[in-house]
């Protein structure tokens, strides 16, 4: 299977520093049994054929495998989303995992996005809670029915099907670096812990969804910490880079990669900038570019050079080295952090009284240290933030912020010290 467009760019660019792989996880109310759990990830690999693959290196494009065994589920280990090494990923592409009563499953971002990971864990709960306990779940609220073969529409790349004709001028000033002390080999993982009914109040308080207001918070952090560390003459645009689900626009039923970004946010040297103003600028920004339209032609910038005859013939070696310098230029330096939000999961009653918590985690990027991402389930919201250097300065701001406008956070962090 040939990668879909937004998978192209994961294996050309990979390094040690950018781990190019998300988490999803269901915490459930008993502990896990790994022989049940073997048998679950056994009994979905011919529901879903894209996902139990393995990255093959061809002459012109990297491609996708299907394997022959599904892969061994292994006991969690570590800290989350551990670098996937060129031979593991030459093995299969996700990993299934285990922990007390949690089950993880880390797929390499050139498989799917988070909605279609979190088909996939869904699934794969509702098979394991099926063999434990007997119970019968329906095939409902994203949860597939693993007797069915797949549909044509699941495997689709949905980005050459929707592209428009004509592409979309996207051209945006850089944005601020984040940066801070590197530290190899670890990621600190800093929750943030939230009533979903408080976070939809004070969203609601300021006239923005959640995902606004999240971002407008965000924001305002990053603003204020530009403000004390950086003269007014030096002050870069600051923006929030906010995946959009494209399922939602036109349709899709695709489990592979179907989201493109949107830059949100505002220029410092604008003037001082009030959290109700944030929240009404990324409010209109998002209305703006979020439509099927403006979409159409930013698909339409990723998907037309690759119809180029030059570049279709290159060589692998060259394309790479092309990826490269565009992703350069016009992927991360746009933006200053991902906020990712999957929104507020649903699953099949039968199924949810078996489940105490969901999360969703993404890695840090090439040059992002810090990313979040966010997930709803049963009136709890989790603000994963993560990041690859030792400071916790944003973190800290954020969640703070978050406080100072009356939301309780309870925090919980994989740091050692």
């Amino acid at each position: 299977m040939r990668l879909d467009n937004a998978a192209l760019i994961f294996p050309a660019i990979r390094q040690r520093r950018w781990v190019n792989v998300f988490r999803v996880s269901a915490m459930l109310r008993y502990e896990i049994d790994p022989e049940v759990l073997q048998q679950a990830v056994d009994a979905l690999k011919p529901r879903f054929p894209s996902m139990y693959v393995r990255l093959r290196t061809g002459m012109f494009w990297y491609y996708l495998e299907e394997i022959a065994d599904a892969p061994k589920v292994r006991e969690d280990y570590a800290y989350p989303l551990t670098l996937m090494q060129e031979k593991e990923l030459r093995t299969c592409c996700l990993r299934t995992m285990y922990f007390q009563n949690r089950i993880a499953v880390e797929f390499f971002h050139s498989l799917t996005d988070g909605n279609g990971g979190m088909v996939y864990l869904k699934t794969l709960t509702a098979r394991y809670l099926s063999l434990k306990y007997g119970v019968e779940i329906p095939a409902e609220d994203g949860v597939l029915d693993w007797r069915a073969d797949p549909k044509p529409e699941e495997l689709e790349d949905s980005f050459q099907k929707n592209a428009n004709r004509y592409i979309l001028n996207d051209r945006e000033p850089d944005a601020l670096r984040l940066r801070g002390t590197y530290e190899p080999n670890f990621l600190h993982l800093v929750t943030g812990i939230i009533r979903s009914e408080d976070l939809l109040a004070a969203a609601h308080a300021h006239g923005a969804t959640v995902t606004v207001f999240l971002s407008a918070v965000l924001c305002e952090s990053i603003l204020a910490y530009q403000a004390q560390t950086t003269r007014p003459s030096r002050r870069k645009p600051v923006k929030i880079t906010v995946p959009i689900n494209l399922r939602k626009l036109y349709g899709s039923s695709t489990l592979r990669n179907f989201i493109l970004t949107l830059n949100l946010g505002v220029d410092p040297k604008m003037g001082a900038w009030t959290l109700d103003e944030l929240c009404r600028v990324i409010a209109a920004q998002l209305a703006a570019e979020g439509t099927p339209q403006q979409m159409s032609g930013r698909i339409a910038a990723n998907v037309t050079p690759q119809q180029i005859l030059a570049l279709r013939m290159a060589p692998l070696m060259l394309k790479n080295l092309v990826m490269r310098i565009v992703y350069a230029r016009r992927g991360e330096s746009k933006g200053c952090i991902n906020l990712s939000n999957l929104g507020v999961l649903h699953m099949p009653a039968q199924m949810a009284a078996y489940v105490k918590r969901m999360d969703f985690i993404i890695g840090t990027q090439r040059s992002y240290p810090n990313n979040c991402s966010i997930v709803s389930w049963e009136g709890t919201t989790c603000i994963n933030m993560i990041r690859n250097i030792r400071e916790p300065e944003l973190e800290r701001r954020f969640f703070s912020r978050l406080v100072e406008l009356g939301i309780p956070v309870r925090i919980e962090s994989n740091d050692p010290r």
